[in-house]
Formats: C-alpha cells, structure tokens, sequence
C-alpha cells in the first residue's frame, strides 16, 4: 500500500507529465518526454491510464486533444524528421493522382538509417545530393511542420522512379498538372536535369504541355 508521501509524488509527476505534453502541443516522442523529466514508469501509467494515447512506437499525445486531421502524416514528421514526402504520396499531397497510396512514400538522405517505424506502413527511398535537398516545400499540419517535394519536383521524380512505381503514373501525373493550369516548365527542367531524367522526360513534355 503506498504511502500518503509516495501518491502525492506520482500526483505531481503525473501533472507534470501532463503540462510537459501540453507545452509541447499534446505530442511527445519517447526520448523528449524523458528529456522533459517525465519518468518512464510515469509515461506509461499514463498510456495505461487513457490519459494519452500511442500513435506509434515511441510517440504519444494527449488523449483528450482536437482530434488530428492526418495522424499518419504527423506520425511520419515526427518520427522521420529528416524525410520529405515523395512519389506517390507527394502525388496524392499535390492532388496530381487518382491512386490512394496504402503506404507513405518518403525520400531520406543516403546515409540515413532505415526508419523504424511500425505504423503507419512507410516505404523509403535514399536520395542522395541535389535530389535529396531540393525542391523541399514545408506545409503545416495538425500543427507540426511536413516536408514535402514541389509539384515539379515529385514530376521529375517520378520519371526517375517510373520503373518502380509505373510510367503510367507519371504520365497521369503530368497530364493533371497540365489541367492544373499552373505549369513552370523553366522548373520542371531544371528538377529534371538534378534529377538526370531530361532526356526522358523531354519528349513527354512537349507532348503533353
């Protein structure tokens, strides 16, 4: 049985716990929870508790937070922070796609450890260079910061990946964002060219713009 002294410590660590989650927006990873003091023991009391809830492997946010729009997309940002949507789910992000990607497409740098992240299903792709650093525009959702490759950007990727993903896509890609009526063909080449696809990509271009 505890004693009087001991549930007036875990009454305090557990207040705690809570306004370090609420300082941080409701969502702490693992290791800043125990950055921020909260204990381990404390941590998971509360997840036992329904106080919190785990999105994924080492990520958790307040229970009775808004709910999230995109909880995948958040999960992604935060346990891939150095990853920036590509491909497909850049596709999908820009609206230039009908297919609903069933995994989160993510581009990391070439030396960059695999993700390890169990929820939601990720594929991975190591860019290197130039193709990994540019054309990175950064969205806010649910309050935390989502990198995402350019429209043009995720065209020219696309072609570099179209043996991966499907030159059909590519295509599809590019006709929607000829009828998005905002087309920069100046950058579409010159992501094509960091991308090393323009000699692919030129004649699609002239036929489809």
């Amino acid at each position: 049985m505890a004693k009087p002294k001991d549930e007036s410590r875990e009454r305090r660590a557990i207040a705690a716990a809570l306004e370090a989650f609420r300082a941080a927006g409701g969502l702490l990873r693992t290791r800043d929870a125990l950055n921020a003091g909260i204990h381990p023991r404390t941590l998971y009391e509360l997840r036992d508790e329904g106080r919190i809830e785990q999105l994924s492997r080492g990520l958790f946010r307040l229970a009775d937070a808004p709910p999230l729009g995109e909880p995948d997309l958040v999960t992604v940002a935060i346990r891939i922070p150095d990853g920036v949507l590509c491909l497909i789910s850049a596709l999908a992000w820009h609206k230039l796609t009908t297919q609903i990607p069933h995994e989160i497409y993510v581009a990391i740098p070439r030396n960059a450890e695999a993700p390890r992240i169990d929820y939601p299903p990720v594929r991975h792709f190591w860019f290197s260079g130039d193709a990994y650093s540019s054309g990175i525009e950064v969205h806010t959702v649910d309050d935390v910061k989502l990198r995402v490759y350019s429209r043009e950007k995720t065209l020219a990727d696309c072609f570099k990946y179209r043996n991966r993903i499907g030159l059909d896509t590519a295509l599809e890609a590019l006709k929607a964002y000829r009828r998005s009526g905002a087309v920069n063909v100046e950058s579409l080449m010159h992501f094509a060219d960091i991308c090393r696809v323009k000699r692919v990509m030129t004649p699609y271009l002239e036929a489809v713009l």
